[in-house]
């Protein structure tokens, strides 16, 4: 029996990953990429959604990092304009914390320094008349507003694996690889089928390691190597809370420890607070948030809400761990969000591992990478990923209103917000979606809230969805408005339903 062959085996279906095998099929490249769960469902899925600068590691005199994802925002946000979008943010100037003159020095630098074309600049605000000092204490009277981005995190992990599957990736989720060993100038890799148990045996010319916070892992068990400590594992929570405030503009909090949280409009309805940074010494799988990250998640926004942040208002928690290259700095905080690509030392079939990165920068990082593979697979193609929008994303940055109404038109009997969050999803692919349906009766069975069998279907053909918790937490976010009985009920049509092979 013939062994499948490909030029690249990535392990790995973070965003990472993904977005390297995007770039590397897309020069031209054969490429193979093995996720051991679900696409996006460890760290990829657990940040505060934001495209960004960073503008704290300016602190750290991280500045090509900084000026690399200022670069990026507009860059993604043309590429993605469904489910990335501009959003501002206030920071709220609090005496005895950093001083004004730094702020407006970083503001500066953040304004100027990463090739700004459409989002605005900075501003300051006087909190006693601007509508964002409403739900503030009195005490904060002066803010600062800037520009940065959100992003639906796991969706663009999904969508750089579905364009990588469309350009000839054979894309393997809920699949493990089990062992991986040189035989000559290429690898033998194994890799199982977590829901079948079946194993297949691909040959592979190069390896990537993106494993995320389990490259380690990967080194160790499939590898071989027994000295692999690369990695700083930082953990990272965040609250969601019934809605706090009703200004579409997000909030950046300075503490009185030097950490930073973030207060963003969330879902509609609700708010999102955080993150922490903490070091975490367990396995990445059992990640969740503590009482201690609860407790000063909750008191450092209400430094700042009139109406407090309690334990009590807390309907959903997510924790993901950031796998950061270990730098040796002392603080989780102060670690490096750089990314480091490094070569695996052994002679033979070339292995590169993958350590840090953020969501902003991963197109970059993939970039990065593609040169490090030229220099052992040899040149194919040229970088193209910087111009070709991603799924769905066919339409200008700035047209999200008129592709709203082009929907609307196409489906008048949607409501305005179920409308709205299919474009905010799936942009134009939202009308391959919906097909032919001339009523709501023609997207077939309504599971809870507005998810209905038409977008369970395609989920499960286009997007590899397996089970409710794909659907309701990682494609969508309609987890926040199901009921335990809804979410039952979607799980046992998926297992007993014959919605068609999932999507490879």
């Amino acid at each position: 029996m013939d062994v499948p062959s490909y030029d690249i085996f990535v392990i790995g279906g973070g965003i990472n990953g993904c977005g390297i095998a995007r770039d590397a099929v897309g020069r031209g490249y054969s490429v193979c990429l093995a996720e051991m769960n679900d696409l996006a469902s460890g760290t990829s899925s657990a940040s505060t959604k934001l495209i960004h600068g960073g503008l704290r590691y300016l602190e750290y005199y991280e500045f090509r990092l900084v000026r690399e994802a200022l670069m990026e925002r507009e860059v993604l946000w043309a590429l993605a304009p469904h489910i990335i979008h501009p959003m501002r943010f206030v920071l709220p100037y609090a005496k005895g914390l950093r001083p004004a003159w730094l702020i407006r020095l970083g503001l500066f630098l953040y304004d100027h320094i990463g090739g700004r074309k459409l989002l605005p600049a900075t501003r300051t605000l006087d909190m006693r008349r601007d509508p964002a000092g409403k739900p503030l204490k009195p005490g904060f009277t002066t803010a600062f507003e800037y520009s940065d981005g959100w992003v639906n995190d796991a969706r663009l992990v999904v969508l750089n694996a579905r364009d990588a599957a469309d350009r000839g990736a054979a894309v393997h989720v809920r699949t493990k690889v089990v062992s991986a060993r040189r035989d000559g100038d290429q690898w033998l890799v194994t890799m199982e089928n977590r829901r079948s148990g079946a194993q297949q045996t691909v040959r592979a010319r190069l390896i990537v390691n993106a494993a995320g916070p389990w490259v380690d892992h990967v080194l160790t068990d499939a590898l071989g190597r027994n000295d692999a400590h690369h990695v700083r594992l930082v953990q990272g929570s965040h609250i969601v809370v019934k809605k706090k405030f009703d200004d579409p503009r997000a909030y950046f909090f300075q503490n009185r420890d030097g950490r930073i949280i973030f207060a963003i409009p969330y879902e509609d309805e609700f708010t999102l607070i955080g993150t922490t940074d903490q070091d975490y010494p367990g396995d990445p799988h059992n990640v969740v948030i503590s009482e201690g990250e609860i407790d000063y998640l909750c008191a450092a926004a209400s430094e700042y809400f009139v109406e407090p942040v309690t334990p009590a208002d807390i309907v959903w928690t997510y924790s993901g761990v950031r796998p950061l290259f270990d730098d040796g700095a002392s603080k989780a905080q102060a670690a490096t969000r750089d990314y480091v690509l490094k070569d695996e030392p052994v002679p033979g079939a070339p292995a590169i591992n993958v350590f840090g990165g953020k969501i902003t920068t991963y197109r970059r990082l993939a970039e990065s990478m593609l040169e490090k593979i030229e220099h052992h697979l040899g040149k194919k193609g040229e970088p193209w990923t910087a111009s070709k929008p991603l799924p769905g994303g066919e339409f200008p940055a700035t047209g999200f209103e008129p592709e709203l109404a082009r929907l609307s038109a196409a489906f008048p009997f949607l409501r305005p917000s179920h409308a709205r969050r299919l474009l905010r999803l799936y942009g134009t692919r939202a009308f391959i979606m919906l097909g032919d349906a001339k009523s709501e009766a023609g997207l077939g069975r309504r599971f809870g809230a507005d998810l209905f069998e038409a977008e369970t279907r395609y989920l499960v053909a286009h997007e590899w969805a397996a089970s409710a918790e794909d659907i309701l937490w990682r494609r969508t976010k309609l987890g926040l408005r199901f009921s335990k009985d809804e979410t039952f009920a979607l799980d046992a049509w998926l297992a007993e339903s014959s919605v068609g092979a999932v999507a490879e």
